[in-house]
C-alpha cells in the first residue's frame, strides 16, 4: 500500500505534467495565428542642443531632440494569449570606423515607447483612476481588442534625448528611426521584431524611416547675438 505522502506526490506530479502540457499547448497556439505588422515613421523635427540632458547630470553635453510622425498597425500581434505589448522607437546610426573592431557595429537609443495592455490585463497599466476606467469602459465585453494596436502619432515629442559618450553628437549621419515590438504573452515565449517571415508570422512591413543628419549645435539666442556683435 502507498502511503498518504507518496500518494501526494503522485498526484502533484500528475498535475504539473497535466499543466504542462497545457502550458506548451497554449503557446504552439500562437504560431497558428497570423502576424502581419506594418509601420510608417518619418522625422518632423531635429535639434542638436547642449546642456544637462537629465535632472541627475553632472556635466554638460550634447544631446539630439528627434520629434516624429508614427502610423503603425500592430492589431495582429493581439491574440487571446496577448498579455501585453511594448512598443519603442530606436535611433540607430553606424558606429565611426576606427578599427577592426567597430566594423558592423551600430550605435542605438531609445527615444520613445509605450506598454499596450490587452483587455484582461488592464489592470497592470500604469494609469491614473480615471484614465483606467475610461480603457476599461472601452474594452467592456472584449477579451481581444485589436484596436489597441494601431498607433496614429502626430509631431510626437520624445521621452528620451540621445546623448554619446564622447559627449558630441551634431553632425552625425546616416541617422534613422526604427519601430520595435515586443510582445509579452500570459504563456509563452517573450518575441520580438523578426528579421525575416516565418510561417504565419511575417517580419515588419515598413517601420524605417529614411536616413537623415543630425544638425549643427543650436546655439542659445544670447550666445549667438554675442558672436555676431563681436563680428
Amino acid at each position: 500500500m502507498y502511503n498518504s505522502l507518496t500518494r501526494i506526490q503522485n498526484v502533484f506530479g500528475f498535475f504539473t505534467t497535466v499543466a504542462f502540457v497545457v502550458a506548451a499547448l497554449i503557446a504552439a497556439s500562437d504560431f497558428t495565428a497570423p502576424r502581419t505588422p506594418s509601420a510608417t515613421i518619418k522625422t518632423t523635427n531635429v535639434q542638436v542642443v547642449k546642456g544637462r540632458p537629465h535632472y541627475y547630470s553632472t556635466k554638460k553635453e550634447e544631446y539630439a531632440i528627434i520629434r516624429f510622425s508614427l502610423d503603425a498597425d500592430l492589431s495582429s500581434l493581439f491574440t487571446w494569449n496577448t498579455k501585453q505589448l511594448f512598443v519603442y522607437v530606436t535611433a540607430e546610426w553606424p558606429v565611426a570606423p576606427a578599427g577592426a573592431d567597430n566594423m558592423n557595429q551600430t550605435n542605438k537609443a531609445v527615444i520613445w515607447d509605450a506598454i499596450i495592455t490587452s483587455p484582461s490585463s488592464d489592470h497592470l497599466s500604469n494609469l491614473g483612476p480615471a484614465s483606467l476606467k475610461k480603457l476599461r469602459k472601452s474594452a467592456a465585453g472584449k477579451t481581444i481588442d485589436p484596436s489597441r494596436g494601431k498607433l496614429s502619432l502626430k509631431n510626437q515629442k520624445p521621452k528620451y534625448q540621445i546623448t554619446h559618450p564622447t559627449g558630441r553628437i551634431a553632425e552625425t549621419d546616416d541617422v534613422k528611426l526604427h519601430v520595435n515590438y515586443n510582445v509579452q504573452p500570459w504563456v509563452g515565449i517573450l518575441t520580438w521584431n523578426q528579421a525575416f517571415d516565418l510561417g504565419l508570422w511575417k517580419k515588419m512591413a515598413g517601420g524605417v524611416s529614411k536616413a537623415f543628419e543630425l544638425p549643427a549645435l543650436k546655439k542659445k539666442d544670447g550666445e549667438a547675438a554675442s558672436k555676431k556683435s563681436r563680428s
